[in-house]
């Protein structure tokens, strides 16, 4: 992605913003968000809406007593309760003259080059006629394998997809704190962050809903994906009339974080955050510092350890040897050519194999997580 992000805002807002303990729509809330929205359109902004809440407003009107677990059951939750939430959705928006879309997302829609252009020129589209895309898995045919697990993240690809100004993830929490602030009332929110790093994401927390799947962990690596495209990300409260509004431009109750310089291309995108990893390379140290602090390539004498069967083109993971990813790029071996190289100088490589590059994964073909 390159240029100017354009006058275009994310909003994503989760389960249990919408939907009761025991299930079903709160409609105050869907009226709440659309009426929030409206006013970020009146400004001449373009407002894209990533929604959860399909299966916690069906699986109530199924018979079960509390969110399901199973696959099957939570698929068949979703598939009633998409319609409804779309139907409560479009009446809310409708009423303030605004028109609305669905738009159903897998994460194999993302991982497959020409599905997602597909995706971006629909979305194109809309905003340009000024409709407002709602955006939300298709949980009915998902695999738990290819799932986002949580919308978070499907809001954080969807603001790099639409180079978005600004993504605003609404949560029950008015922003990250060093502690939990429900058992630490000294607990001190973190206003505005500039560089992610390992310290805060000890601090995020598991789920706070019964109704919802992410936490304030899930919500820091959906910024870290919007900030490395270049999306300022702002995590937060909103409940009062203007409060959307008012993260959106910088004033909200929560925490900011600050989008990068230097913006990941659209190549680069896709390859740390769009792909399907089709293996795994275990690393030395030295190959660690040559990719993370010296901006060199992977070279087969780092290499260690070879899992997973994949080939010449493939996005493999990078890994440490206590288990830890480290980023993500572009293979040039298959597997078996690479397991055969590994640990040998790039002179002896030569010598054994026939390989189009001697590089394992070229710096301009890797993305450091």
């Amino acid at each position: 992605m390159t240029g100017t992000n354009r006058r275009r805002t994310v909003v994503k807002i989760g389960s249990s913003s919408l939907t009761a303990t025991e299930g079903g729509l709160r409609r105050e809330q869907i009226d709440y968000y659309a009426e929030e929205l409206a006013k970020i359109a009146a400004t001449g902004e373009q407002v894209v809406l990533v929604t959860s809440g399909a299966v916690a407003a069906g699986f109530a009107r199924l018979g079960f007593a509390k969110r399901p677990k199973a696959t099957h059951e939570k698929q068949a939750s979703a598939a009633v309760g998409q319609a409804l939430l779309m139907q409560a959705y479009n009446e809310a928006f409708a009423s303030r003259g605004l028109v609305v879309a669905q738009v159903l997302l897998t994460r194999y829609d993302f991982s497959a080059r020409g599905r997602i252009r597909n995706a971006s020129a629909t979305l194109e589209e809309l905003l340009n006629r000024g409709v407002i895309p709602i955006i939300n898995e298709n949980d009915t045919v998902s695999v738990n394998e290819l799932k986002f697990g949580d919308n978070d993240t499907l809001s954080a690809l969807v603001a790099n997809l639409v180079q978005a100004r600004c993504l605003v993830i609404c949560t029950d929490m008015n922003g990250l704190y060093t502690e939990d602030p429900r058992k630490n009332p000294n607990a001190r929110r973190i206003d505005r962050v500039s560089e992610l790093n390992d310290d805060l994401f000890r601090m995020a927390g598991g789920s706070g809903s019964s109704v919802g799947t992410g936490g304030m962990r899930s919500k820091l690596e959906a910024a870290r994906i919007a900030i490395r495209g270049g999306v300022r990300t702002f995590i937060g409260r909103a409940s009062a009339p203007g409060d959307v509004l008012r993260a959106a431009t910088g004033e909200g109750d929560g925490t900011y974080f600050d989008a990068e310089l230097q913006k990941l291309s659209v190549k680069k995108q896709w390859v740390g955050f769009h792909s399907v990893p089709q293996g795994c390379v275990v690393v030395d140290d030295g190959a660690r510092r040559a990719l993370a602090e010296g901006g060199k390539s992977l070279l087969p004498a780092g290499v260690k350890q070879v899992e997973g069967e994949f080939h010449p083109g493939d996005v493999i993971e990078v890994a440490l040897e206590d288990g830890k990813r480290i980023g993500r790029g572009v293979v040039n071996y298959a597997a078996w050519q690479l397991q055969a190289a590994a640990g040998l100088s790039s002179e002896e490589v030569l010598r054994r194999l026939d390989v189009s590059r001697i590089e394992v994964i070229h710096r301009d073909e890797w993305v450091l997580f």
